[in-house]
This record gives C-alpha cells, sequence and structure tokens, in this order.
C-alpha cells in the first residue's frame, strides 16, 4: 500500500463550521447573486454581503479577491444546494441545471426549520457518491466508506470507536479501492502500539511522519483536515464525538449499516449530481427501513426506561413513520440533555477554561492528546451564551429544563450551533424564588449600548411581567462600555400602558463573572441564591453613583465577595 496518500475534505478549511451553512445560505437565496455568483465581481459582492450580516469576518478587509466567496460557493454546490459547475467530460451544464441557481434539494434545505431536518439535508447530500476514486472511473462517498471501517471496527472490537489520530492516518487518507479488513488491522495495530507508548505526541508525531512519507503535501494536514472533516461528517447526524475522535450514534446504527453496505458507484457523475441537486433518496424513504428504525429506537427508549406517546400518529407511509420517528428522538435528545445538565457541577473547572478563551477572543486548550476544548475566533458569540448556559446548569436548582432556559440550538454532542434569535432573552434561569435572566454580547466598543440597551431592558421588562416572583437581569460581557453601565444603572423602561417599570439589571464583565463562579464551586457554596445576593449587592449604591463609579463598585463587591467565600470556607472548613 505505497500508492501517494490523498486526503479527502467533505468540508472547507475556509468554512469550517457546517452549521454556518444554512444562515449564509439564506442570505445567498434573497439576494441578486442566485445564478451570478462566479466572476470576481460577484464573488468580492457576495464577500462583503455575508461580511456586513455578520456570517463572515473579513477583517480590514483582507480578503480583496473574493476567496470567501468561493468557499462558500464550493460548499454550497458540493450539497447541492445550488447547481454545480458540469465539466466538458461530464456533458453539459443545460442537462443538469443553472450554474448557481438554486436546486430544488437547495429549497428544501431552506425550508429546514429544526435541526434534525437539517442533519437528514446533510445526510442526504452525505451519501451521494461524488468524490472521484482514484482509477477515475467511479466515485465514492466518504461518509458511506468511514461507516463501513467503523462498523468493521465495531465487528472486531465491540465499539464503532474511532479516535482523533486514527481518523487522521487510516479515515480520510483512505478510500473504497483500499482493502476495508487491511485498513481496520493498520487502525488496530496503531492503536496497539499507541497504547503501549508512554509519551502519546511523540508516538503521533513519528507516526504522522512516517505516513506522510507518501503525501506531498504539509503533515499538519492530517490532524488539521482531519479536525474539520470529522466537524462536517458529525452533521449527518450518523456519527457523534468520542473524546476527540468518532462514534456512531446508537439510535442510528442500523441506519448506518444500510449506508455502510454500498460505498462506492460507477454511475456517471451527471447522475450523481441529479441525484444531489434533487435530494437523494436514503434507506429510511423505504417503508421496511422506515419501521425497522422506528421500531429499533422504541426499543432502545423502553430500555432506558424513556416514556413516549405515538399512538396518534398515523404510520401508513415512510413520511409519516419518520415524522413518529424523529418526535422519539427528539424525546430522546431532551432526556440526554437533561442528563448533560446534571453534569455539568462536574465540569465547572473546564467551564471556566472555555471563558478564559472567550476572554482572549478564542483559542485552544490542550489538556492532553485526547482530550481539548477550543473556541473558533469568528465562533465566539454562539459560545459565549453555550458556556453562561452550561454556568447556569453547573450551578443547578433550576426549575426549568435545560432546553427550554436557552433559544440557541445545540448539536447531537451538546455544542453550540448558532446564538439566540432575536425577540427575547438569551437564557431564562429560573429558581423557586425568583427568576435570572442572562443577556450576553461580545461587543464591546461604543456600539454596545445602542445594540444592547433597548433589547436587554425589553426583555427584563418582558420577564417581570411573565413571572409572578422577582426578575433579575444579569448582562455579561468581555468588556462593559460605560454607556451600557449607565443605561442599566437608570434600568427605566415602559412597559405597555405607559406602566414605569425600574429594572434591576447588572452589568458585569466575563472575567468578574468568572471569578465570582469559580469562588461559588472552589468553596462549595455554588448555589443561586449567592448569584442573587451578587446581583443586589451590586445594585445598592446606583442611585448614588455615576456609572464610571458605578462600574468600579461592582468590581470591587465581586472581589470582596469571592474572597470572604474563602474565609468563610477556611473558618468551617
Amino acid at each position: 500500500m505505497r500508492e501517494q496518500i490523498e486526503i479527502w475534505l467533505v468540508g472547507n478549511t475556509g468554512l469550517r463550521n457546517p452549521n454556518r451553512i444554512q444562515e449564509g445560505f439564506s442570505i445567498f437565496a434573497a439576494s441578486s447573486f442566485v445564478g451570478n455568483l462566479h466572476g470576481r465581481e460577484n464573488e468580492i459582492g457576495f464577500m462583503n454581503l455575508l461580511n456586513t450580516r455578520g456570517i463572515i469576518q473579513n477583517e480590514n478587509g483582507k480578503d480583496a479577491s473574493g476567496s470567501h466567496a468561493r468557499k462558500w460557493r464550493l460548499m454550497f454546490a458540493k450539497n447541492g444546494f445550488i447547481y454545480p459547475q458540469v465539466k466538458k467530460k461530464d456533458g453539459q451544464q443545460n442537462e443538469l441545471g443553472k450554474l448557481d441557481d438554486i436546486t430544488p434539494f437547495g429549497r428544501a434545505f431552506l425550508r429546514a426549520d429544526t435541526y434534525p431536518a437539517v442533519q437528514e439535508c446533510y445526510l442526504r447530500a452525505m451519501s451521494v457518491e461524488q468524490f472521484p476514486m482514484p482509477d477515475g472511473k467511479s466515485c465514492f462517498s466518504p461518509l458511506r466508506w468511514l461507516l463501513a471501517i467503523m462498523l468493521e471496527l465495531e465487528k472486531r472490537t465491540g465499539s464503532s470507536e474511532l479516535s482523533r489520530i486514527e481518523f487522521a492516518l487510516w479515515g480520510h487518507t483512505t478510500n473504497p479501492g483500499y482493502d476495508l479488513t487491511g485498513v481496520v488491522d493498520h487502525i488496530l495495530d496503531l492503536r496497539n502500539r499507541r497504547a503501549k507508548a508512554s509519551a502519546k505526541r511523540t508516538f503521533d508525531k513519528k507516526e504522522i511522519a512516517r505516513r506522510g512519507e507518501n503525501y506531498n503535501k504539509k503533515a499538519d494536514n492530517f490532524l488539521d483536515y482531519g479536525d474539520m472533516n470529522m466537524r462536517y461528517l458529525r452533521i449527518s447526524g450518523v456519527l457523534q464525538r468520542k473524546g476527540r475522535g468518532l462514534m456512531i450514534v446508537p439510535s442510528k446504527h442500523i441506519l448506518a449499516e444500510k449506508l455502510a453496505k454500498a460505498t462506492a458507484s460507477s454511475i456517471p457523475v451527471m447522475e450523481q449530481y441529479k441525484m444531489l441537486c434533487n435530494g437523494a433518496l436514503l434507506p429510511i424513504d423505504s417503508m421496511d427501513v422506515a419501521k425497522y428504525l422506528l421500531n429499533d429506537l422504541m426499543k432502545q427508549m423502553k430500555e432506558r426506561n424513556i416514556v413516549f406517546d405515538v399512538s396518534d400518529l398515523p404510520l401508513t407511509t415512510p413520511m409519516e413513520i419518520n415524522i413518529a420517528r424523529q418526535r422519539l428522538e427528539n424525546i430522546l435528545a431532551q432526556t440526554d440533555e437533561i442528563n448533560y445538565a446534571n453534569n455539568q457541577c462536574n465540569q465547572w473547572k473546564e467551564i471556566a477554561d472555555y471563558m478564559s478563551l472567550l476572554i482572549k477572543g478564542g483559542g485552544k486548550i490542550i489538556y492532553d492528546e485526547d482530550n481539548a476544548i477550543e473556541v473558533p475566533k469568528d465562533e465566539t458569540p454562539a459560545y459565549l451564551e453555550w458556556i453562561l448556559w452550561r454556568a447556569a446548569l453547573a450551578i443547578d436548582h433550576l426549575t426549568n429544563k435545560p432546553y427550554e432556559m436557552r433559544g440557541f440550538r445545540l448539536d447531537s454532542d451538546f455544542m453550540p450551533v448558532s446564538t439566540a434569535g432575536g425577540g427575547k432573552g438569551d437564557l431564562y434561569c429560573e429558581f423557586d424564588d425568583f427568576t435570572i435572566l442572562i443577556e450576553v454580547t461580545m461587543s464591546s466598543s461604543s456600539r454596545q449600548e445602542a445594540m444592547e440597551g433597548e433589547p436587554v431592558r425589553r426583555h427584563v421588562s418582558d420577564a417581570v411581567l411573565k413571572y409572578d416572583k422577582p426578575v433579575y437581569g444579569l448582562f455579561i460581557a468581555v468588556k462593559i462600555d460605560t454607556n451600557t453601565a449607565e443605561t442599566f444603572r437608570q434600568g427605566i423602561w415602559y412597559a405597555k400602558g405607559d406602566v414605569k417599570q425600574r429594572l434591576d439589571i447588572v452589568p458585569l464583565t466575563l472575567a468578574q463573572f468568572q471569578m465570582y463562579f469559580v469562588s461559588m464551586f472552589r468553596m462549595k457554596q455554588s448555589k443561586p441564591e449567592k448569584l442573587r445576593e451578587l446581583i443586589l449587592k451590586c445594585e445598592s449604591r446606583r442611585d448614588i453613583l455615576e456609572a464610571p463609579a458605578w462600574k468600579e463598585y461592582i468590581a470591587a463587591i465581586v472581589n470582596e465577595k469571592a474572597e470572604r467565600m474563602v474565609k468563610v470556607s477556611n473558618r468551617y472548613s
């Protein structure tokens, strides 16, 4: 097996998060660039549109060529949302559809209004064999091929788990032209030798260098492209995280088996494109498989003692059966989210580490070769909402469900997909005697007050009217602009009928919240009453201090209360 290695790419390193594609595609669909996304002028125009709408950050106009737009166009086309460019050897463009125009499948993708529906669109796209094989005579699906590898691993070891280094060296570097059992032999050999190695990082570097002898590009690509490829593969909904690697989602195991039965195809590329652009068929579109999957899921839920009921739904067509299955998958996801929430009190150190990364504007912390956390620089707003949600779950004693607290979407690994939509607050933390509405922003400029002052007060006002108990607002940002502090210091809002309200909203920097959060857990005093105490103490002098002095007072109070918790804990320890 000495042929030149090629790494396949299901994603794009310039668009690392597939969860952002739908938002960008929605902007494209409403623009003048539909059917006009080629050519330098159009590429720059679409790139500027994405930048203006906050989808990308073209800092200081660094990209003047429109390369951002070309990367987005590539992903639109690869997933069948727009008609791709047909090569002359494969046929005529008019046989498929107008270049860059939205396809029927693209319209379906725009209508996908739940995360499972979005996942199914990607699954359909990734199931199509459109990646050329080395022989140039056929094409393969990376997803189908990887599932075949993982199922063979499971057959031989009892687990479908594939680690990060195993994927990097023997996952995205192989294709159905390789012998499946031989690939799995190499993975198991790598796994056994690595288990015996005392220095895992050194071992990995040597293995990458050895495999890289047959690769004519940067050795860094093995892991760098691997992380990106795994992220795209997970959005299919069939795979989920396992450490820094992958495993097959238990409830999708039967589907994985069906998909892995065919990994390559000699059907002409033009026919593959037609399937892609019209929405490829999946095993779940057949009556037998749809029924099998539903029954298998019901069996799994009964084994876990999860209550469900689909007796009110018709089950006479594959579509109806799949709707019933999606209802159960939603119940299963909510159950898993509750279990995830219950474990957050044990994850407070990791939560604090994520806050440190957000304070720096993004980055990565590597704990060891198999464990790391990362905040992508262009996804900091979503991660800020997510980590404050996790912090509230860790403090615990909530009376509402974890999925009722948040307005943002999660993927199947409980990672953030996007920020919450407009119209309501970011996080609603309901406790027995009071509610805390947490609002967050990564904005730190003088525009902060203009962007946040009105909506935050409106959201807190709405919550005051909704809840029959005290409501407190906690506004958290990396940096608090003084004008924002002044708006919340006054806290005035006129509700419907010109009813004047004095709202309780305290602005904290993320570093201040992090200090207090860590102190609560280190001193075993993590309870919501401690947050309310902090809010009330910070508010106590807002009427006699100007905004700059109030900010200083808040900082002093956070320090004082954090230190007092330490003293109290030491006294009784």
